[in-house]
């Protein structure tokens, strides 16, 4: 391979390389704005369902989330059960606002697990909403 085959075939592997970056800067972007509007709209459903719903309604939806995500088995459940637990124990809005803020903060800063363990933390939630308070069609 000649000096000039080498620099050619070297800037190709690097427009390559550069283009990928891109494409991941692009798409990083992308996961955060949908996981910074997913966690807003939590925090509002969150928020008006704690000033809208009994103690006894929030506690027994809690325990039904917990439920799922100790059955789902991921690591950051179970960190997030625990603390849930205790802010049952406690029960006012400051107590959740703090355990879904400590949520947050842990997602921020531990990578790709922390990223599929908040979808399915999601999900679950969706799901267990679902099952107590299910759509009419």
């Amino acid at each position: 391979m000649t000096s000039e085959e080498k620099s050619n075939h070297w800037d190709s592997l690097w427009q390559e390389y550069s283009k990928s970056l891109e494409n991941w800067k692009t798409v990083f972007e992308q996961i955060q704005k949908a996981t910074n509007e997913m966690q807003a709209k939590f925090n509002e459903v969150w928020e008006k369902a704690a000033k809208e719903s009994s103690v006894d309604t929030m506690k027994t939806f809690g325990e039904n989330w917990q439920k799922s995500l100790n059955e789902a088995g991921i690591k950051s459940f179970k960190e997030f059960g625990e603390a849930w637990q205790k802010s049952l124990n406690e029960a006012n809005a400051s107590t959740f606002k703090q355990v879904a803020e400590n949520w947050q903060q842990t997602l921020n800063s531990s990578g790709m697990e922390n990223m599929k363990a908040y979808g399915e933390m999601m999900k679950k939630f969706a799901e267990t909403w679902n099952t107590m308070w299910p759509k009419y069609k």
